[in-house]
């Protein structure tokens, strides 16, 4: 079988763009395969909300982390995209967190360049560690993986305080320094969009982060395509949907005493148990069954 690593890195080199969404919990991670979807994003965002109730905004621990990949790795067959955040620490946490995220079952993960604490990338209030600090975090990455497939993805966060033009030549220095993908993070327009990938075409692929209500403006996948990306992350918005859900339900029973009215937006009892594997369970259960 081939690896999810070597899979991850030919489904970048097709010509169409590849689409991971973000996903926070086993359920998602196998609705995202039931539905075709060819691998699978787990970010920080996500993970901080539903584990901790908390936004993100550093709290998330690299073991915390490490065990939603495993956990992800062993629900679904995909290639995995994990957020590492800063690297949790020097050049030195990068190393060991490109191991944990290696041996726990990611295909790929993004550093980034953030100083502590950390903000969700389309928060206002970020700023940067200095470009060769960030470079020799992209090299300690790059020596510290097992698999040459695996991916190190290097995230800049340059853009909001201090511009595109920097943001793009700190791409060019993280892609040097050994970075298998670039991920400029939040432009803001549609031309600066073009402009990322205009840059970087023929030399390293880029991704877009789609994120509803955020500072990048939402496109269609076939125009981030036609634009030159090679990957885009619908990182959140799982999240904000299924929030919604959950709200609506809880305010009818808080409100109404009942959750009859809400049945007719929920998944069935059978279909969920169906996409949770139950089926899958109930056959191993009779094969191993004693006779």
């Amino acid at each position: 079988m081939t690896r999810h690593t070597t899979r991850l890195r030919e489904l970048i080199a097709a010509p169409e763009i590849l689409v991971a969404p973000g996903v926070y919990d086993g359920t998602g991670a196998r609705l995202a395969q039931s539905l075709g979807f060819r691998a699978i994003y787990l970010s920080g965002f996500q993970t901080s909300a539903s584990l901790l109730g908390r936004p993100d905004v550093g709290y998330l621990t690299l073991t915390q982390m490490v065990a939603r990949v495993a956990a992800f790795a062993e629900a679904v067959d995909l290639p995995l995209i994990a957020d590492a955040d800063t690297g949790y620490g020097n050049p030195l946490n990068v190393r060991r967190a490109v191991r944990e995220y290696e041996a726990a079952g990611a295909a790929a993960m993004h550093l980034e360049d953030q100083t502590l604490p950390k903000r969700c990338g389309h928060m206002l209030g970020r700023h940067v560690i200095a470009a060769e600090d960030m470079v020799q975090k992209i090299r300690a990455a790059v020596d510290a993986r097992r698999d040459p497939d695996f991916m190190i993805i290097a995230r800049t966060d340059a853009r909001t305080t201090l511009g595109l033009d920097e943001a793009l030549e700190r791409g060019a220095r993280y892609h040097e320094a050994g970075a298998d993908l670039l991920f400029i993070e939040s432009p803001e327009t549609e031309a600066e969009m073009r402009r990322v990938c205009d840059t970087f075409r023929g030399v390293v692929p880029v991704l877009s982060n789609q994120i509803e209500g955020g500072r990048t403006p939402l496109v269609n996948v076939r125009g981030l395509q036609e634009m030159g990306y090679a990957l885009v992350l619908f990182s959140v918005g799982a999240a904000f949907a299924a929030a919604k859900g959950l709200h609506d339900y809880l305010r009818t029973l808080a409100t109404r005493g009942e959750t009859g009215p809400a049945v007719e937006n929920m998944i069935t009892f059978d279909a969920f148990n169906h996409l949770i594997g139950l089926d899958e369970h109930a056959a191993l259960e009779e094969r191993y069954r004693s006779r």
